[in-house]
């Protein structure tokens, strides 16, 4: 498809859709709660869209009329086997996540998905959960997607030392850990988005955190609740970035999802000198308004333990250093080597492209800065967050077309994005 290119003065008010991770953990615990939980303000993308399919297929209700998600929980015993594979889509939260509620079932299942997701590797998953007493194969030494899952009933406590940063792959243990017989102890390279943990509590679970250690219990039984999903602010970082970088901006977000796991997108913007402001602050729904401003930014350094609070954010950050005077460098950041696309090597083939500056590294980039940007083609590989930053990238090229191959890829979490970017062109 054809891009906007050479935009001026976004302005508008806007509800990003809802939170992904908070939408996918909504439907799993829901399903293993007893009785009806209710959701408000689910994100209605393919990824979760495929979590909520697969628990049909594991035996339990869920009604969606389009307003409210309502889902007659089974609990963690009331699961039954699938009548056929359990497609994941793209989604790698979906099949990392289910592999841990799988773990303590006493039935055969396979998981598989799309083109892209049978790329990702799966034994940072699948090594502690045989470790637990889980039957659990994929292909290669890497454990490819399709995986093969037979769980346990008697599926033994662990105490493992994660050796990546990945919400993903902690929530996998903890989801197993609640079921396993004796308390399981995980331990965190770098802190992660705590979703997961949180949401043990609200649904009457207990879990104990002491800084990067996590205590689970075994045995639990967990209770329905209304949930609502705040505002992604994996979604509103692209409108963020669009209002920092085209000229006469301002763009205001509503019910943007602020957990304190998710917002280092936030503390680089300030750091790069980006006017910023956020309102409406809900201490207890960790949800705010954020107003956004065009700006005259400056490079920075980003790295350490603050990348695990930005990991999805990296593409468009990538674009707003791009807009930044003098270099950013972003180390640390391996683990976007395995996400939709290698994207270190994505991103930064196309955003040199359209004219930017990037130096791929073994674990980041180095962004020289201020460059103007032109049209190009890209493709997202079937990347639903490189698709979105090609699309902000191309309000800024002055010259030539801009063109977004597989663009169907930025339904995955986003489905009404342009019909936003619309919105605000003509704001």
């Amino acid at each position: 498809m054809e891009l906007t290119t050479n935009a001026k003065g976004l302005r508008g008010t806007l509800r990003v859709p809802g939170d992904k991770s908070i939408s996918h953990r909504s439907i799993i615990f829901g399903s293993l709660a007893k009785g009806v939980t209710t959701v408000h303000d689910i994100l209605r993308g393919e990824d979760v869209l495929s979590t909520m399919q697969v628990f049909r297929d594991l035996g339990v209700q869920i009604e969606d009329d389009g307003r409210t998600v309502r889902i007659f929980g089974v609990g963690f015993d009331g699961l039954q086997a699938p009548k056929h594979k359990l497609d994941m889509g793209n989604s790698g939260t979906s099949i990392r996540l289910i592999s841990g509620v799988l773990a303590g079932q006493d039935f055969e299942a396979e998981m598989f998905g799309d083109d892209s997701l049978s790329k990702r590797p799966m034994d940072r998953v699948t090594i502690p959960l045989r470790q637990m007493g889980v039957q659990i194969s994929g292909q290669t030494e890497r454990d490819l997607p399709p995986l093969t899952i037979r769980g346990s009933k008697t599926l033994k406590p662990i105490r493992y030392q994660l050796p990546v940063a990945s919400a993903q792959v902690k929530s996998a243990l903890i989801f197993a850990a609640l079921q396993a017989q004796g308390e399981s102890v995980i331990i965190e390279k770098e802190l992660t988005r705590n979703h997961t943990e949180d949401m043990i509590v609200q649904f009457g679970g207990r879990i104990a955190v002491d800084g990067k250690e996590i205590r689970v219990e075994g045995g639990q039984q967990l209770q329905a609740q209304q949930v609502t999903v705040p505002g992604d602010i994996s979604s509103a970082a692209f409108w963020l970035v669009a209002g920092l970088i085209v000229p006469d901006s301002k763009i205001v977000l509503e019910n943007v999802g602020i957990n304190e796991s998710r917002t280092g997108i936030l503390d680089v913007i300030q750091a790069m000198g980006g006017r910023i402001r956020l309102s409406n602050v809900d201490q207890v729904a960790k949800s705010a308004t954020i107003t956004v401003e065009s700006s005259e930014l400056k490079g920075t350094d980003i790295g350490g333990s603050i990348i695990p609070r930005l990991i999805d954010e990296l593409p468009i950050i990538a674009l707003l250093a791009t807009q930044a005077q003098g270099r950013t460098v972003i180390r640390d950041a391996e683990e976007l080597k395995v996400k939709e696309t290698d994207r270190i090597q994505v991103v930064a083939d196309a955003l040199n492209s359209m004219g930017a500056a990037i130096v791929p590294t073994e674990d980041g980039m180095i962004i020289e800065g201020k460059t103007a940007l032109h049209g190009a083609a890209v493709n997202t590989f079937g990347d639903h967050r490189i698709g979105m930053m090609t699309a902000i990238a191309a309000l800024l090229a002055a010259e030539g077309k801009m063109a977004l191959e597989r663009a169907e890829a930025i339904n995955t979490s986003y489905p009404s994005f342009f019909t936003d970017l619309e919105e605000l062109l003509h704001g």
